[in-house]
């Protein structure tokens, strides 16, 4: 019966259902979002943007990535990423690092303080996650969610740069 309704086209959902829906997929997004984020308990303030690519470059092995990649993962322009990143270095908790096989490429690597900043902010993220998300949900609806937003995310997502 679900693999049915995984196949339906959609025409019968009505459109304001649809629009229920998406409603609730983005309100309960934002709510539990801004109250995962709302205080990740380090020194350094780390604002929304910041926090991702922390978080992102602190679960990549070596702990860089290319500026080109990294923008794309974390949702960014190419100019917005470029502000996000000069003020993450002016905060010490990021460097550029150019390529020495390719001058055109620029990785993006956490600094020691920036390594410290990301493990605690982590470690503050997870105990909201647990909250916010985890315990509203219990572990299989919430793993059915997180399979169900990366079938979203890939069927909406470009191929990533290089």
């Amino acid at each position: 019966m679900a693999k049915a309704q995984d196949q339906r086209d959609g025409r019968d959902v009505s459109d304001d259902e649809l629009i229920t829906w998406w409603g609730l997929t983005v309100e309960a997004f934002t709510r539990t979002s801004r109250l995962a984020v709302a205080d990740l308990g380090v020194d350094v303030s780390v604002p929304g943007p910041w926090f991702d690519v922390l978080l992102r470059l602190l679960r990549t092995p070596g702990h860089r990535m290319t500026m080109t990649r990294l923008a794309h993962e974390v949702s960014l322009t190419s100019g917005g990423f470029t502000k996000c990143a000069d003020r993450l270095v002016a905060a010490g908790l990021i460097e550029r690092q150019g390529s020495p096989e390719d001058r055109r490429i620029t990785y993006v690597a956490l600094t020691e303080e920036g390594l410290a900043t990301a493990r605690e902010a982590r470690s503050w993220h997870v105990r909201s996650l647990r909250r916010f998300f985890l315990e509203p949900l219990g572990t299989k609806d919430a793993e059915r969610l997180a399979e169900l937003m990366r079938r979203l995310r890939d069927a909406n997502t470009p191929p990533a740069p290089s």
